[in-house]
């Protein structure tokens, strides 16, 4: 007979899961391994909570294994480290990011790039090497090899950094690896949510010209005057959007919903990159001939490896960048996932897991 939740392992642990499709999330007894040999054990204080959950919870990708505890936005203060850990001790400010295993072995490993490993093991709704299923953040407690582990700046405040150990490095990475991090560029960002607001103080950070677009006229004021975009340009208006085509050498497009991209490829320059970071639940349609007529790209890029996550962090420690975030109790986990389906955050609900998350 399959062991309980509360079996699995020696070290209880408690969090929030949705059971269902519902979604629903509520609280969860379960365990934790004990510390292994190069594991680190932390208390988690804070948890941002990603657009990607809320897929999740509700099986929107197809994948969901119940239950299912997410959470891959998370910080904390270590408490135990394993004999063989070298980077980590006791008391350090710690942050876990969208995965907690790979193979070590393949290409990709050995390239830095876990992220696209073919055996990655996701930090919740993945199967670990064990056996047993993987847990995310919305609870007390993470034990995770020390290859996993970012260290945190101390200059940044926990809350607010948690939410770039995913949209900050989905969006950083791009910027860099398609070389869009170049002073004096130009780069369109679509979508002023969790992901677009992020990728505004990278590129702003790089010396990068930053044009936000978005379908909500409303945004320009918070997008130029408050983020530092250059200028702002609304989908829906034909005028704006023929007035700027072929102005910009790449676009973040961070939206999750169906949307055209003739409009952005027309925007690109020559040689321009049109990369998706975002994760629509169907196909988009790709036209063709607009990518023939200026040798343009249209590019996927997801989150960034171990490596370069804490390239990332140090980058956001020097810029003193973080996200703008919406702090939330344990309990109001549900009605913030009804809030993120409208669209109605700015930019990023933390959940204070240290303060709110309470043992049932």
């Amino acid at each position: 007979m399959a062991k309980s939740p509360e079996q699995q392992h020696p070290v209880q642990a408690f969090g929030w899961a949705a059971r269902d499709t519902s979604g629903v999330l509520s609280p969860f007894k379960f365990s934790r391994r004990a510390t292994g040999d190069k594991d680190v054990t932390f208390k988690v204080l804070y948890c941002g909570i990603c657009h990607s959950d809320l897929h999740q919870i509700k099986n929107e990708w197809g994948f969901t294994n119940y239950p299912c505890l997410p959470g891959h936005e998370i910080v904390g203060v270590v408490t135990e480290v394993g004999n063989e850990v070298k980077k980590f001790k006791a008391g350090d400010r710690v942050g876990v990011g969208c995965l907690v295993g790979s193979c070590h072995n393949c290409e990709d490993c050995s390239n830095n790039l876990e992220n696209y490993c073919p055996k990655l093991i996701f930090t919740y709704c993945s199967t670990y090497f064990d056996g047993t299923p993987t847990y995310g953040g919305y609870s007390d407690l993470m034990v995770v090899d020390e290859h996993f582990a970012i260290a945190i700046p101390e200059n940044l405040p926990l809350d607010g950094c948690a939410p770039l150990l995913c949209a900050g490095i989905t969006t950083y990475s791009p910027l860099r690896h398609f070389g869009l991090d170049k002073p004096g560029m130009h780069v369109g960002v679509v979508g002023l949510g969790g992901l677009g607001h992020a990728a505004v103080k990278f590129a702003k950070a790089f010396g990068v010209k930053v044009t936000v677009i978005s379908t909500s006229p409303g945004k320009k004021q918070e997008a130029t005057e408050r983020l530092g975009a250059d200028s702002f340009l609304v989908s829906r208006d034909h005028a704006q959007m023929q007035a700027a085509m072929g102005t910009m050498d790449g676009i973040i497009d961070t939206v999750s919903a169906q949307h055209p991209l003739l409009p952005l490829i027309g925007l690109l320059k020559s040689h321009g990159k049109l990369v998706m970071v975002g994760a629509p639940e169907k196909p988009l349609e790709l036209p063709v001939f607009p990518l023939l007529m200026g040798r343009k790209i249209v590019a996927g890029s997801c989150i960034g490896g171990i490596k370069e996550t804490q390239e990332m962090i140090d980058f956001a420690g020097k810029h003193n960048i973080t996200a703008d975030i919406e702090l939330i109790p344990m309990d109001y986990v549900n009605t913030a996932m009804e809030r993120l389906v409208k669209a109605d955050v700015r930019y990023r609900f933390v959940i204070d897991i240290g303060n709110t998350l309470k043992a049932a």
